[in-house]
C-alpha cells in the first residue's frame, strides 16, 4: 500500500511512519521541514509542503492508496485556531483534487462524549488546549459533511501524550464517540500502540465516514 502521511515529523506522525514502514508500505512522508522526518528506509519519500500550497499538496498526495493527517498547527502558535482549521480544511481539499478517496484525520479527544458533551466543552478541560481542541472539534463538524470521501476521524485516548512511556504493546480496545476507559477509570493509549490502530485501519477498512476511537 502507498500512504501519504501529512505530518510525519511530528510525535503522532513519526510514530504512524515507524509502524506503516515497518509492514512493508510505501509512504509519501510530507512535512514542513523533512529534516525532521526520522526515517532513512528506502520506501520513505520525504516531501517539504506546506498544507496551505493545495496545488502542491495535491501534486504530492496523487498515486497514493490513502491519506493519513497528522497534522499540528503548533500548540504554541498564537493563531492556533484559525490555523488549524485553514490547515485542516486545504488537506481535505487536496484529497479530493488528487483524487484519493480513503482519508483519515488524527483528531484529539476534547470531540469525544460523556453523557452527549463533548469533552472540550466541560469546564475540567485544560484551556491551555481548548483553542486547538476547539478547532478541531469545528473541522469535524465540516468534515461530517463530506460526501465525496471515505473519510474517517480518529480521537485519540484521553491520555495520549509524550509522557506515556507504555511503548509498542499491540493491544487496544476500540469505541466510536465515547472514550474507552479501563478497569482503573483511565483512557489511556501510547503513541506506538495509536500507530498500530491506524495501520490496522488501513489494513481492515472497518470503519467509514465516522468517528472511532481506541485506548487500553
Amino acid at each position: 500500500m502507498k500512504v501519504a502521511l501529512i505530518g510525519a515529523s511530528g510525535f503522532v506522525g513519526k510514530a504512524i511512519l515507524t509502524e506503516l514502514v515497518s509492514r512493508g508500505n510505501e509512504v509519501i512522508a510530507i512535512a514542513r521541514d523533512i529534516n525532521k522526518i526520522e526515517s532513512s528506509s528506502d520506501k520513505v519519500r520525504k516531501l517539504a509542503v506546506d498544507v496551505l500550497d493545495t496545488e502542491k499538496l495535491t501534486e504530492a498526495l496523487t498515486g497514493a492508496d490513502a491519506v493519513v493527517s497528522a497534522f499540528n498547527a503548533g500548540w504554541t502558535n498564537p493563531n492556533l485556531y484559525h490555523d488549524t482549521v485553514q490547515g485542516a480544511e486545504a488537506i481535505q481539499k487536496a484529497v479530493k483534487a488528487a483524487g484519493v478517496k480513503r482519508y483519515i484525520f488524527i483528531g484529539g479527544a476534547g470531540t469525544l462524549q460523556i453523557d452527549g458533551h463533548q469533552l472540550v466543552d466541560g469546564p475540567q478541560f485544560p484551556a491551555e488546549y481548548k483553542p486547538g481542541a476547539t478547532a478541531v472539534r469545528d473541522y469535524f463538524n465540516t468534515l461530517k459533511q463530506e460526501q465525496e470521501l471515505d473519510w474517517l476521524f480518529f480521537s485519540p485516548a484521553i491520555e495520549m501524550h509524550q509522557g506515556i512511556t507504555i511503548g509498542r504493546t499491540g493491544k487496544y480496545r476500540l469505541g466510536k464517540t465515547s472514550p474507552v476507559f479501563n478497569e482503573e477509570g483511565r483512557s489511556i493509549l501510547s503513541v506506538e500502540d495509536l500507530a498500530i490502530v491506524i495501520a490496522d485501519e488501513l489494513e481492515n477498512n472497518a470503519h467509514h465516514r465516522e468517528q472511532f476511537t481506541a485506548a487500553y
